[in-house]
């Protein structure tokens, strides 16, 4: 027991110095806060400038997706206190992948709401050693997080539920193992889309989880993930099946966060609306990676 519990010390140890070493060197928009601000329906936006965390709003409680870095979780707080939510009535935790700059605060955010923790099964192993077995950051400190025990686990397909919100869980891995992309239907009063009774619109909103290839991802001859390049591709397959309205994603950039909310403040209330973009985004994707693919086939022969 007394060996059990050096070990964790150590490995905390090791987490906190990481994590350190690590805010010194991560780009300053990670951290930089962001105006909380309502998407659709009962969706809200909740993260900083460039690390995305998503509020879903219901009677029951509320779901918080992404708990960004640890370093994050006071900026999220705010930025659903600022709403006019209260931070003790998130239920349910959810995350795009387990990378530390999306998953890295579970811990803290567990502790202060006793959300209950749902992941993708392929992600599970990595949250619950906080990045220690990651398939290519095992070896790299910088990339450990604080262990977080997953209360449920997620298959594909699988559907989160609270009170009247209803979120699917499609596995879109290849960025980590268990990457997460997020769908979930909002109904409202708006002036476009969807137009159906009463003025009412459906509006097919899409959280991209990641499509990125981390520099160094070695898409042939994976030892420790075989089955990368076969992943990457089934969820290009998967994303271009989804019907998006609201296009959005795990880091700003990614959906044009910036440039978006400025056009919202400016008025254009339908900002976020973008299934051309959302097309375009999930095509230039699977460019680049069909690109490094050909390049590292041909490198090998």
């Amino acid at each position: 027991m007394r060996r059990l519990c050096t070990l964790r010390f150590h490995v905390l140890v090791m987490v906190a110095l990481s994590i350190s070493a690590r805010l010194n060197a991560i780009p300053a928009e990670w951290t930089t806060p962001f105006p909380a601000f309502h998407i659709a329906g009962n969706l809200y936006y909740v993260g900083s400038k460039e690390l995305a965390a998503y509020l879903i709003v219901t009677p029951k409680g509320n779901i918080l997706i992404n708990s960004d870095m640890e370093a994050n979780v006071p900026l999220i707080r705010q930025g659903i206190e600022s709403l006019g939510f209260r931070f003790s009535d998130t239920k349910i935790l959810l995350i795009s992948h387990a990378h530390y700059d999306h998953c890295g605060g579970s811990a803290e955010i567990k502790r202060l709401t006793g959300a209950r923790y749902m992941v993708m099964d392929a992600d599970v192993p990595v949250v619950e050693a906080g990045g220690g077995n990651d398939f290519h950051f095992s070896g790299d400190p910088s990339m450990y997080f604080t262990p977080t025990k997953v209360d449920k686990v997620l298959r594909d397909g699988e559907t989160v539920r609270l009170g009247a919100a209803v979120l699917t869980a499609h596995k879109t891995a290849g960025h980590t193992m268990g990457t997460t992309t997020w769908t979930m239907d909002e109904e409202e009063f708006g002036p476009s889309g969807i137009e159906g009774a009463e003025g009412r619109r459906l509006l097919h909103v899409v959280i991209i989880g990641s499509t990125s290839l981390n520099s160094g991802y070695k898409l042939v001859g994976n030892r420790t993930y075989p089955q990368i390049a076969s992943d990457y591709q089934h969820s290009f397959d998967v994303l271009r099946a989804l019907p998006c309205d609201v296009f959005l994603g795990a880091h700003g950039v990614s959906f044009g966060l910036i440039e978006k909310y400025e056009r919202f403040r400016n008025g254009q209330a339908d900002a976020f609306i973008d299934a051309a973009g959302y097309k375009s985004s999930v095509e230039e994707s699977e460019r680049v990676f069909q690109e490094e693919l050909n390049r590292q086939l041909a490198a090998k022969h």
